[in-house]
Protein backbone atom coordinates (compact mmCIF):
# COMPACT_ATOMS: atom_id res chain seq x y z
CA UNK A 1 0.00 0.00 0.00
CA UNK A 2 2.84 2.36 0.93
CA UNK A 3 4.58 1.54 -2.36
CA UNK A 4 1.47 2.40 -4.40
CA UNK A 5 0.95 5.65 -2.49
CA UNK A 6 4.59 6.61 -2.96
CA UNK A 7 4.29 5.90 -6.71
CA UNK A 8 1.38 8.29 -6.93
CA UNK A 9 3.25 11.06 -5.11
CA UNK A 10 6.25 10.78 -7.42
CA UNK A 11 3.98 10.44 -10.47
CA UNK A 12 2.02 13.55 -9.55
CA UNK A 13 5.22 15.51 -9.02
CA UNK A 14 6.57 14.43 -12.40
CA UNK A 15 3.37 15.29 -14.24
CA UNK A 16 3.06 18.71 -12.65
CA UNK A 17 6.64 19.59 -13.53
CA UNK A 18 7.12 17.95 -16.92
CA UNK A 19 3.70 17.59 -18.53
CA UNK A 20 2.74 21.15 -17.60
CA UNK A 21 5.78 22.47 -19.44
CA UNK A 22 5.18 20.12 -22.33
CA UNK A 23 8.26 17.95 -21.76
CA UNK A 24 6.32 14.79 -22.53
CA UNK A 25 9.28 13.00 -24.13
CA UNK A 26 11.46 13.38 -21.02
CA UNK A 27 8.51 12.32 -18.89
CA UNK A 28 8.03 9.11 -20.90
CA UNK A 29 11.77 8.28 -20.99
CA UNK A 30 12.11 8.78 -17.25
CA UNK A 31 9.24 6.49 -16.40
CA UNK A 32 11.07 3.61 -18.09
CA UNK A 33 14.09 4.10 -15.81
CA UNK A 34 12.09 4.20 -12.57
CA UNK A 35 10.21 1.24 -11.08
CA UNK A 36 6.58 2.37 -10.92
CA UNK A 37 3.54 0.24 -10.30
CA UNK A 38 1.57 -0.88 -13.35
CA UNK A 39 -1.30 1.39 -12.30
CA UNK A 40 0.98 4.43 -12.06
CA UNK A 41 2.46 3.81 -15.50
CA UNK A 42 -1.02 3.43 -17.00
CA UNK A 43 -2.04 6.74 -15.44
CA UNK A 44 1.07 8.45 -16.79
CA UNK A 45 0.49 7.06 -20.29
CA UNK A 46 -3.14 8.18 -20.28
CA UNK A 47 -2.33 11.72 -19.19
CA UNK A 48 0.53 12.09 -21.66
CA UNK A 49 -1.67 10.84 -24.48
CA UNK A 50 -4.32 13.43 -23.58
CA UNK A 51 -1.64 16.13 -23.56
CA UNK A 52 -0.43 15.14 -27.03
CA UNK A 53 -3.98 15.14 -28.43
CA UNK A 54 -4.61 18.60 -26.96
CA UNK A 55 -1.40 19.94 -28.49
CA UNK A 56 -2.24 18.48 -31.90
CA UNK A 57 -5.66 20.14 -31.81
CA UNK A 58 -4.04 23.49 -31.04
CA UNK A 59 -1.57 22.97 -33.89
CA UNK A 60 -4.33 22.14 -36.40
CA UNK A 61 -6.35 25.16 -35.25
CA UNK A 62 -3.28 27.39 -35.67
CA UNK A 63 -2.55 26.07 -39.16
CA UNK A 64 -6.18 26.54 -40.27
CA UNK A 65 -6.44 30.09 -38.96
CA UNK A 66 -2.92 31.41 -39.43
CA UNK A 67 -2.08 34.03 -42.03
CA UNK A 68 1.07 32.17 -43.09
CA UNK A 69 1.10 31.93 -46.91
CA UNK A 70 0.63 28.39 -48.17
CA UNK A 71 1.69 29.10 -51.75
CA UNK A 72 4.74 26.85 -51.35
CA UNK A 73 2.67 23.84 -50.32
CA UNK A 74 2.47 21.30 -53.14
CA UNK A 75 -0.67 19.17 -53.00
CA UNK A 76 -1.12 16.23 -55.36
CA UNK A 77 -3.75 17.30 -57.91
CA UNK A 78 -6.73 14.91 -58.02
CA UNK A 79 -7.32 15.74 -61.71
CA UNK A 80 -5.19 16.54 -64.76
CA UNK A 81 -4.61 20.23 -65.37
CA UNK A 82 -7.08 20.75 -68.23
CA UNK A 83 -9.40 17.84 -67.54
CA UNK A 84 -13.03 18.64 -68.38
CA UNK A 85 -14.53 16.65 -65.49
CA UNK A 86 -13.62 16.34 -61.83
CA UNK A 87 -12.25 12.96 -60.81
CA UNK A 88 -15.25 11.06 -59.41
CA UNK A 89 -13.52 7.68 -59.25
CA UNK A 90 -12.04 7.72 -55.76
CA UNK A 91 -12.80 4.80 -53.46
CA UNK A 92 -15.53 6.81 -51.71
CA UNK A 93 -18.07 9.36 -52.94
CA UNK A 94 -17.59 11.53 -49.86
CA UNK A 95 -19.40 13.00 -46.89
CA UNK A 96 -22.71 14.86 -46.99
CA UNK A 97 -23.78 16.94 -44.00
CA UNK A 98 -27.37 18.13 -43.60
CA UNK A 99 -28.09 20.81 -40.99
CA UNK A 100 -31.85 20.71 -40.55
CA UNK A 101 -33.54 23.39 -38.44
CA UNK A 102 -37.17 23.16 -37.43
CA UNK A 103 -37.25 24.95 -34.07
CA UNK A 104 -35.56 28.13 -32.87
CA UNK A 105 -35.03 29.99 -29.61
CA UNK A 106 -35.02 33.30 -31.51
CA UNK A 107 -38.38 34.84 -30.61
CA UNK A 108 -39.50 36.06 -34.05
CA UNK A 109 -38.71 32.79 -35.88
CA UNK A 110 -41.57 30.35 -36.33
CA UNK A 111 -41.14 26.56 -36.55
CA UNK A 112 -40.36 25.39 -40.09
CA UNK A 113 -43.11 22.84 -40.67
CA UNK A 114 -42.26 20.51 -43.55
CA UNK A 115 -38.49 20.76 -43.18
CA UNK A 116 -38.19 17.16 -41.97
CA UNK A 117 -39.75 16.05 -45.27
CA UNK A 118 -36.97 17.93 -47.07
CA UNK A 119 -34.33 16.39 -44.82
CA UNK A 120 -35.45 12.80 -45.36
CA UNK A 121 -35.91 13.36 -49.09
CA UNK A 122 -32.44 14.84 -49.51
CA UNK A 123 -30.86 12.23 -47.25
CA UNK A 124 -32.29 9.34 -49.30
CA UNK A 125 -31.32 11.03 -52.58
CA UNK A 126 -27.70 11.60 -51.54
CA UNK A 127 -27.39 8.05 -50.21
CA UNK A 128 -28.54 6.75 -53.58
CA UNK A 129 -25.70 8.74 -55.16
CA UNK A 130 -23.22 6.99 -52.87
CA UNK A 131 -22.68 9.65 -50.19
CA UNK A 132 -22.18 8.92 -46.51
CA UNK A 133 -24.87 11.18 -45.07
CA UNK A 134 -24.89 12.71 -41.58
CA UNK A 135 -27.97 14.73 -40.66
CA UNK A 136 -28.10 17.08 -37.67
CA UNK A 137 -31.21 18.64 -36.19
CA UNK A 138 -31.63 22.03 -34.49
CA UNK A 139 -27.94 22.54 -33.70
CA UNK A 140 -26.68 25.70 -32.02
CA UNK A 141 -24.10 27.91 -33.74
CA UNK A 142 -21.37 26.42 -31.56
CA UNK A 143 -22.32 22.86 -32.44
CA UNK A 144 -22.44 23.67 -36.16
CA UNK A 145 -18.90 25.05 -35.95
CA UNK A 146 -17.76 21.90 -34.12
CA UNK A 147 -19.10 19.68 -36.90
CA UNK A 148 -17.55 21.84 -39.63
CA UNK A 149 -14.18 21.84 -37.87
CA UNK A 150 -14.38 18.08 -37.35
CA UNK A 151 -15.00 17.43 -41.04
CA UNK A 152 -12.36 19.96 -42.15
CA UNK A 153 -9.76 18.11 -40.07
CA UNK A 154 -10.57 14.76 -41.68
CA UNK A 155 -8.56 13.16 -44.46
CA UNK A 156 -10.65 13.35 -47.66
CA UNK A 157 -7.93 11.93 -49.92
CA UNK A 158 -10.11 9.00 -51.01
CA UNK A 159 -13.28 11.10 -51.39
CA UNK A 160 -14.70 12.49 -54.65
CA UNK A 161 -16.24 15.59 -53.12
CA UNK A 162 -18.08 17.16 -50.17
CA UNK A 163 -21.73 18.17 -49.82
CA UNK A 164 -23.17 20.44 -47.13
CA UNK A 165 -26.86 21.36 -47.02
CA UNK A 166 -28.61 23.82 -44.70
CA UNK A 167 -32.37 23.85 -44.23
CA UNK A 168 -33.30 26.85 -42.13
CA UNK A 169 -34.61 30.39 -41.85
CA UNK A 170 -32.44 33.11 -43.34
CA UNK A 171 -32.15 36.67 -44.51
CA UNK A 172 -29.70 38.47 -46.77
CA UNK A 173 -26.29 36.89 -46.16
CA UNK A 174 -27.37 35.22 -42.91
CA UNK A 175 -28.60 31.80 -41.86
CA UNK A 176 -30.15 30.82 -38.54
CA UNK A 177 -28.96 28.13 -36.17
CA UNK A 178 -31.18 27.05 -33.29
CA UNK A 179 -29.96 29.95 -31.12
CA UNK A 180 -29.11 32.75 -33.53
CA UNK A 181 -27.82 33.95 -36.90
CA UNK A 182 -24.46 33.34 -38.54
CA UNK A 183 -22.93 34.40 -41.85
CA UNK A 184 -23.58 31.99 -44.68
CA UNK A 185 -20.00 32.24 -45.93
CA UNK A 186 -18.74 30.82 -42.64
CA UNK A 187 -19.94 27.43 -43.88
CA UNK A 188 -17.28 27.17 -46.60
CA UNK A 189 -14.59 29.12 -44.71
CA UNK A 190 -13.22 25.86 -43.29
CA UNK A 191 -12.87 24.10 -46.64
CA UNK A 192 -10.75 26.44 -48.77
CA UNK A 193 -7.79 24.72 -50.43
CA UNK A 194 -5.28 26.13 -47.94
CA UNK A 195 -7.24 24.98 -44.88
CA UNK A 196 -8.52 21.58 -46.02
CA UNK A 197 -5.83 20.40 -48.41
CA UNK A 198 -7.23 16.90 -48.92
CA UNK A 199 -10.22 18.57 -50.65
CA UNK A 200 -8.06 20.89 -52.77
CA UNK A 201 -9.04 20.57 -56.43
CA UNK A 202 -12.22 18.68 -55.51
CA UNK A 203 -15.80 19.99 -55.71
CA UNK A 204 -17.33 21.34 -52.50
CA UNK A 205 -21.07 21.63 -52.98
CA UNK A 206 -23.40 23.69 -50.77
CA UNK A 207 -27.19 23.64 -50.98
CA UNK A 208 -29.03 26.26 -48.96
CA UNK A 209 -32.79 26.18 -48.46
CA UNK A 210 -33.60 29.45 -46.69
CA UNK A 211 -35.21 32.81 -47.30
CA UNK A 212 -32.82 35.56 -48.36
CA UNK A 213 -35.27 38.39 -47.63
CA UNK A 214 -38.98 39.18 -47.69
CA UNK A 215 -39.46 40.37 -51.27
CA UNK A 216 -42.05 38.55 -53.38
CA UNK A 217 -41.87 37.65 -57.07
CA UNK A 218 -45.31 37.83 -58.72
CA UNK A 219 -43.92 36.64 -62.07
CA UNK A 220 -45.34 37.44 -65.50
CA UNK A 221 -47.46 35.41 -67.92
CA UNK A 222 -45.86 34.21 -71.16
CA UNK A 223 -47.74 32.97 -74.19
CA UNK A 224 -46.29 29.71 -75.50
CA UNK A 225 -45.19 29.79 -79.15
CA UNK A 226 -47.16 27.60 -81.49
CA UNK A 227 -45.02 28.04 -84.65
CA UNK A 228 -43.68 25.27 -86.22
CA UNK A 229 -2.32 29.15 -74.21
CA UNK A 230 -0.79 27.38 -70.98
CA UNK A 231 2.66 26.55 -69.66
CA UNK A 232 3.84 22.92 -70.11
CA UNK A 233 4.32 22.09 -66.45
CA UNK A 234 3.14 19.28 -64.18
CA UNK A 235 2.79 21.77 -61.31
CA UNK A 236 0.09 24.42 -61.33
CA UNK A 237 -1.47 26.65 -58.72
CA UNK A 238 -5.17 27.11 -58.01
CA UNK A 239 -6.97 29.82 -56.02
CA UNK A 240 -7.87 28.84 -52.46
CA UNK A 241 -11.52 29.74 -53.16
CA UNK A 242 -11.77 27.56 -56.28
CA UNK A 243 -13.98 24.48 -56.72
CA UNK A 244 -16.97 25.67 -54.70
CA UNK A 245 -20.60 25.67 -55.75
CA UNK A 246 -23.33 27.33 -53.67
CA UNK A 247 -26.93 26.74 -54.69
CA UNK A 248 -29.44 29.00 -52.94
CA UNK A 249 -33.14 28.25 -53.02
CA UNK A 250 -33.87 31.86 -53.99
CA UNK A 251 -32.14 35.04 -55.12
CA UNK A 252 -30.79 37.61 -52.61
CA UNK A 253 -33.53 39.62 -50.94
CA UNK A 254 -36.37 37.28 -51.85
CA UNK A 255 -38.74 34.88 -50.14
CA UNK A 256 -38.26 31.10 -50.35
CA UNK A 257 -41.39 28.94 -50.41
CA UNK A 258 -42.05 25.74 -48.46
CA UNK A 259 -45.06 23.43 -48.45
CA UNK A 260 -45.79 22.11 -44.94
CA UNK A 261 -46.60 18.60 -46.18
CA UNK A 262 -44.41 18.18 -49.29
CA UNK A 263 -41.41 20.28 -48.33
CA UNK A 264 -39.78 23.27 -50.00
CA UNK A 265 -40.06 23.91 -53.74
CA UNK A 266 -36.29 23.97 -54.16
CA UNK A 267 -35.59 20.72 -52.30
CA UNK A 268 -38.43 18.94 -54.08
CA UNK A 269 -37.04 19.96 -57.47
CA UNK A 270 -33.42 19.25 -56.51
CA UNK A 271 -34.16 15.73 -55.26
CA UNK A 272 -36.29 14.86 -58.30
CA UNK A 273 -33.55 16.03 -60.66
CA UNK A 274 -30.79 14.18 -58.81
CA UNK A 275 -32.87 10.99 -58.72
CA UNK A 276 -33.88 11.16 -62.38
CA UNK A 277 -30.63 12.41 -63.90
CA UNK A 278 -27.99 12.07 -61.18
CA UNK A 279 -25.56 10.08 -63.33
CA UNK A 280 -26.79 11.28 -66.73
CA UNK A 281 -25.98 15.00 -66.75
CA UNK A 282 -23.35 17.16 -65.11
CA UNK A 283 -24.39 19.04 -61.96
CA UNK A 284 -24.69 22.52 -63.51
CA UNK A 285 -26.96 21.14 -66.21
CA UNK A 286 -29.10 19.49 -63.55
CA UNK A 287 -29.23 22.70 -61.51
CA UNK A 288 -30.39 24.55 -64.62
CA UNK A 289 -33.26 22.08 -64.81
CA UNK A 290 -33.88 22.55 -61.07
CA UNK A 291 -34.29 26.27 -61.75
CA UNK A 292 -36.66 25.40 -64.58
CA UNK A 293 -38.76 23.12 -62.37
CA UNK A 294 -39.04 25.69 -59.58
CA UNK A 295 -39.80 28.53 -61.99
CA UNK A 296 -42.39 26.70 -64.08
CA UNK A 297 -43.97 24.02 -61.89
CA UNK A 298 -44.50 25.91 -58.63
CA UNK A 299 -46.71 28.82 -57.63
CA UNK A 300 -48.05 29.84 -54.22
CA UNK A 301 -51.72 29.16 -53.58
CA UNK A 302 -53.06 31.31 -50.74
CA UNK A 303 -56.34 32.83 -51.98
CA UNK A 304 -57.14 34.01 -48.45
CA UNK A 305 -54.01 36.20 -48.54
CA UNK A 306 -53.80 37.95 -51.91
CA UNK A 307 -50.41 39.48 -51.10
CA UNK A 308 -48.87 36.01 -50.95
CA UNK A 309 -51.11 34.43 -53.61
CA UNK A 310 -49.73 33.25 -56.98
CA UNK A 311 -46.12 34.13 -56.19
CA UNK A 312 -43.10 32.62 -57.93
CA UNK A 313 -39.52 31.72 -57.04
CA UNK A 314 -36.20 31.18 -58.82
CA UNK A 315 -33.09 29.56 -57.30
CA UNK A 316 -29.70 31.24 -57.50
CA UNK A 317 -26.54 29.31 -58.35
CA UNK A 318 -23.07 30.67 -57.55
CA UNK A 319 -20.23 28.64 -58.99
CA UNK A 320 -16.47 28.75 -58.62
CA UNK A 321 -16.12 25.29 -60.14
CA UNK A 322 -13.23 24.83 -62.54
CA UNK A 323 -14.56 21.64 -64.16
CA UNK A 324 -17.82 19.80 -64.64
CA UNK A 325 -19.22 17.64 -61.84
CA UNK A 326 -20.65 14.40 -63.20
CA UNK A 327 -21.51 11.70 -60.69
CA UNK A 328 -20.44 8.21 -61.66
CA UNK A 329 -22.75 5.32 -60.74
CA UNK A 330 -22.40 4.60 -57.00
CA UNK A 331 -19.85 1.97 -56.07
CA UNK A 332 -22.36 0.15 -53.89
CA UNK A 333 -24.27 -0.85 -57.01
CA UNK A 334 -27.20 1.49 -56.53
CA UNK A 335 -27.65 3.36 -59.78
CA UNK A 336 -29.88 6.40 -60.08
Amino acid sequence: MWRLWNDHVVLTSMLVTWATFGNITYCCVSVTSVKFSQYAVAQLYSLCEAKIIARMRKLRHYIRNSAIPSSNVIQLAPTQRYEVYYNMNHSKRGLALIFNHEFFTVSHLKPRCGTNVDCENLKATLKDLGFEVNDYHNLTQKDIVKQLERVAEMDHSEHDCLVIAVLSHGELGLLYAHDGAYKADSLWHYFTADKCQSLAGKPKLFFIQACQGDKLDPGITLKERTETDGYPSSIFRIPTQADFLIAYSTIPGYYSWRNTSRGSWFMQALCVELRDNGTRYDLLTMLTFVCQRVAVDFESNTPDNMTMHQQKQIPCITTMLTRLVKFTPPKNGRVV
